[in-house]
């Protein structure tokens, strides 16, 4: 017995011993991180607006409330100048995703014409048809893609060849989708010089959706059912890829991928109740965990420094933004100034290589939920944890509403 406690008592302080500079390790890559200055990108009138995406060159685009609280707009943010990028004739339109360089823009709108099968596609709840769209900088005038020859569709990012990633409808009904307000698959597709193509889906699945597109045309998303996202994929070169899954079955898909074609999103862990953030590079899926204390994380955006951007979030859904680097996630709400008026609660509009952030925010003073922009600065002060904030019961109904993980017909597939 005494060999025996003998064994485990020198085993401890091997353990501890190695355990120390692995701690030191991980207290000085926290330190080497970069600090931010932080500023709030306010709203076209509302109380809500989100940062959907932000490109190399500093556009930022995402959707805002208008006055009334019941209408959506996108925008387009730049040097301080907020502008309402309207709709193609319907009271709402999105942004969600990453512009490209010249401030092009993906999303939905609108168009005033009641859809027939009142299928609430963009679940704005009018029964509105909603037409994937493009809001073309240099002209500053918004025009629809064609869809797969159904009604509705939704377009996501755009690279700098100007082509798009997004999803489109067609005519074939959807037995999966029985129980929602969806009627006809949708399937993922890119748009290039106004032509639309469809993308394979994992054989077997009936539809999909494509998110992110990189530079050279890789683009990334799922497929699945109607009410789940079943197949995290990769398209390149007319091939589909199934990246894995992180042990569950239920929720995986892509969300964003760099030049590098590393891609970032969400996977299941076993037994599906939850899903952690992922990083996959050459065939294999990283577990990116959470913040201490948590118990779910998303993947939304990665640059081409390999930083990963996102939200962790508790068993209570109060969530917090991070940046993954170098291994370790770290709470973006410690790298900021301590006094900051802003609590960051996901980087929803991703990092763009110069280390920039997008994302949305909480006004601790106001309880209003804003756009922010996180801009990497030369200066350095300590590592503080900050308390970690409870968020209001709007402002969790508020986070339900984002686009980037909506299915059609208004639910949500992945993190809410």
């Amino acid at each position: 017995m005494k060999s025996r406690i003998l064994t485990c008592i020198i085993a401890i302080t091997i353990f501890a011993a190695l355990a120390i500079p692995v701690r030191l390790a991980a207290q000085e890559q926290k330190q080497g991180l970069p600090r931010y200055t932080v500023i709030d990108l306010g709203t076209l009138g509302g109380t809500y607006s989100l940062a959907g995406g932000l490109s190399n060159s500093g556009w930022v685009e995402g959707y805002s409330f208008l006055t009334d609280e019941t209408y959506k707009r996108p925008f387009l943010w730049r040097n301080g100048v907020m502008t309402d990028l309207g709709t193609l004739g319907g009271p709402n339109a999105d942004a969600g995703y990453r512009p490209n360089d010249s401030g092009n823009v993906g999303g939905a709108s609108e168009n005033g014409t009641v859809d027939p099968y009142a299928e609430n596609f963009c679940g704005y709840g009018t029964d509105l048809i909603c037409l994937p769209i493009v809001w073309w900088n240099d002209i500053k005038k918004m025009t629809p893609l064609p869809t797969l020859g159904g009604n509705n569709g939704w377009a996501a990012g755009i690279n700098d060849q100007n082509e798009v990633a997004g999803i489109a409808e067609n005519t074939t009904e959807e037995p999966t989708c029985a129980g929602t307000s969806q009627v006809f698959q949708f399937k993922p597709v890119t748009w290039k010089e106004g032509q639309v193509h469809e993308l394979r889906t994992f054989p077997g699945d009936p539809v999909g959706m494509a998110w992110g597109i990189n530079y050279w045309g890789k683009a990334t998303g799922y497929s699945g059912n109607c009410t789940t996202a079943l197949h995290a994929l990769l398209w390149q070169d007319g091939r589909v890829t199934d990246l894995g899954n992180l042990g569950g079955a239920m929720n995986n898909a892509g969300e964003d991928i760099n030049i590098q074609g590393q891609v970032v999103g969400y996977s299941d862990l076993p037994g599906d109740t939850t899903f952690h953030a992922f990083l996959w590079e050459k065939g294999l899926m990283h577990d990116l965990g959470t913040l201490p204390g948590d118990v779910g994380s998303d993947g939304d955006g990665i640059n081409s420094e390999g930083q990963v951007v996102g939200g962790s979030w508790d068993a209570d859904g109060n969530e917090r933004a991070y940046l993954w680097q170098n291994g370790v996630m770290t709470d973006l709400n410690t790298l900021i100034p301590a006094d900051s008026p802003l609590y960051l609660i996901e980087a929803t509009g991703t990092i763009n290589d110069q280390g920039q952030i997008a994302g949305i925010a909480l006004q601790i003073s106001t309880g209003e939920v804003h756009a922010f922009l996180a801009t990497p600065t030369t200066e350095r002060w300590p590592i503080n944890e900050r308390p970690k904030v409870v968020l209001p019961e709007n402002v969790h109904k508020l986070l339900q509403q984002r686009p980037c993980f909506r299915r059609p017909g208004g639910g949500f597939i992945g993190p809410q």
